[in-house]
């Protein structure tokens, strides 16, 4: 699935990941159950992507990797979803409901820790920046009425 497909929809549980993204990162993702990454249509690209996640009721703006995690070498394809807000405890075994509006690049690898969280802080300020636009806010006003 190229980026001019989108919106994609994906609902899952919230399973523990690698510890990386708090720990390593400083930036938390909710890490999907496998189901979900396998249920990924054959021709959606890898990369991060931007839109809207669904959490206990709630409606936050989210930024999201899928795939392969180059600097990590990891050996099987994620769904992580980094929400824009701050939770105070985590979230494992609850379902999240994500939509995808918006691609911001591919999946590359990185030369250093410090490169990486650059990358994902400018992926963050990017989503916020897009997801403040009129259509993407229909995205969420949508979302949330189903």
């Amino acid at each position: 699935m190229s980026p001019r497909n989108l919106p994609y929809f994906l609902s899952g549980l919230v399973v523990r990941g690698f510890g990386r993204g708090s720990k390593a990162l400083g930036i938390p993702t909710a890490n999907l159950e496998d189901k979900v990454v396998n249920g990924l249509p054959d021709d959606f690209d890898t990369g991060i992507y931007y839109g809207w996640a669904s959490l206990n009721g709630e409606t936050y703006k989210m930024v999201a990797s899928i795939g392969w995690n180059p600097f990590y070498k990891n050996e099987k394809k994620t769904v992580e979803i980094h929400v824009l807000h701050t939770f105070e405890n985590d979230f494992y075994g609850k379902e999240i409901q994500a939509i995808f509006t918006g691609f911001v690049r591919p999946e590359k690898d990185f030369t250093s820790e410090a490169e990486l969280i650059k990358a994902i802080k400018s992926d963050i300020a990017f989503a916020e920046e897009h997801l403040i636009q009129p259509d993407m806010l229909a995205y969420k006003n949508k979302f949330l009425t189903g």
